[in-house]
């Protein structure tokens, strides 16, 4: 070994407690990132989700994105740190994300449309205020002064009280064009389809009409809430759980709110994640995977045991290392996807 070589093993080994890689610069690299937890995925992911940026996870129901987002926050709060979980339908069950490791104690759960207490609405319902349960008094005359009523009023019974007087005309004459004729209102007729013949989508809970149950509020309180989450800081992970909402729903959502996520998230340096059904940041996320059907493990006749999950890296923004060096060759393709396996908690370990 040099002397030059071993004078710089000499000083890095001094100063490795206070400066590391004092004189060795450590790899640079486009974007930190973050462990998921899974193996198989942190490898194609070339260590994990990357940390102050907008990671998409998009896929149908039972793909997986829940698992690979409680799988990220888990890992996030074994480390000391605080996440928080934007819950647009709330849908998150806490019993599902303390069995996968997520200490809750670390996490702020943010449930938008969540419904009042039954005795809280009623008492609402019932408690009027004393305004709307006293009589209102009696107003006489002209305005409130005194001098009779309202000539309005007056002349409403005025026709009826006069074609009294007058002698009764036969039924097949026409009445005459001054006098008030009155119309029955007729009903509206209703027709309901039968059941074989409803959409299912009409059944879904955004096509619902109770409390907490329409669309259109809920999203727009996720988004805000995820807004000062974001602006704030403090939170290493945000997860914007946008799953359960009809892509129809969730992908009018402007674009620059996705472009004011990335930036904060940049700031703050803080792993945002979104769920949904279909991509909506589009080029505001540096990271979209697309989460494929899971199937069930057959280990088991009657007992369900697992999911078996895949996942692909639809898109990423930066594929390389932040460097000016440009290979002569081609480099190796790497594989852009991933699968595992996620057990039941009584399943146990096989």
């Amino acid at each position: 070994m040099s002397s030059a070589s071993a004078i710089r093993l000499q000083i890095e080994s001094s100063l490795a407690a206070r400066i590391p890689s004092a004189l060795t610069p450590s790899p640079r690299v486009v974007r930190p990132v973050a462990s998921t937890g899974i193996v198989a995925l942190d490898e194609v992911l070339r260590g994990g989700l990357p940390v102050g940026a907008v990671t998409e996870l998009v896929g149908p129901e039972c793909s997986g994105r829940t698992t690979v987002a409680l799988e990220f926050v888990a890992s996030m709060t074994r480390a000391g740190r605080v996440c928080a979980w934007v819950d647009v339908s709330n849908v998150l069950d806490p019993a599902s994300a303390a069995a996968a490791g997520v200490d809750l104690t670390r996490l702020l759960w943010v449930r938008c449309g969540a419904e009042k207490p039954t005795a809280q609405r009623a008492q609402q319902r019932f408690s009027l205020p004393k305004k709307y349960l006293t009589p209102a008094p009696a107003i006489k005359g002209l305005h409130g002064g005194g001098c009779g009523g309202h000539p309005r009023g007056e002349a409403k019974g005025l026709a009826r009280a006069v074609s009294g007087l007058l002698r009764p005309e036969p039924p097949n004459l026409a009445p005459r064009c001054a006098e008030p004729q009155l119309r029955e209102r007729r009903n509206p007729q209703s027709f309901e389809a039968p059941a074989s013949q409803v959409p299912a989508s009409a059944y879904l809970p955004w096509r619902t009409t109770g409390i907490g149950t329409r669309p259109w509020p809920r999203l727009d309180q996720a988004l805000r809430a995820a807004d000062l989450l974001l602006q704030g800081g403090g939170f290493s992970t945000i997860v914007l759980d946008m799953g359960s909402l009809a892509p129809e729903f969730a992908s009018r959502v402007p674009l620059a709110t996705w472009f004011r996520y990335r930036a904060a998230a940049e700031r703050t340096q803080a792993a945002f994640l979104m769920l949904a059904q279909h991509s909506c940041a589009k080029s505001s996320a540096e990271l979209s995977l697309r989460m494929l059907p899971g199937e069930g493990l057959n280990d088991e006749a009657t007992v369900f045991t697992g999911m078996a999950h895949s996942v692909e890296v639809a898109r990423r923004r930066f594929t390389g290392a932040a460097d000016n060096v440009v290979p002569l060759r081609k480099p190796l393709q790497r594989a852009n996807a991933a699968s595992w396996q996620s057990r039941a908690a009584w399943a146990g370990v096989r």
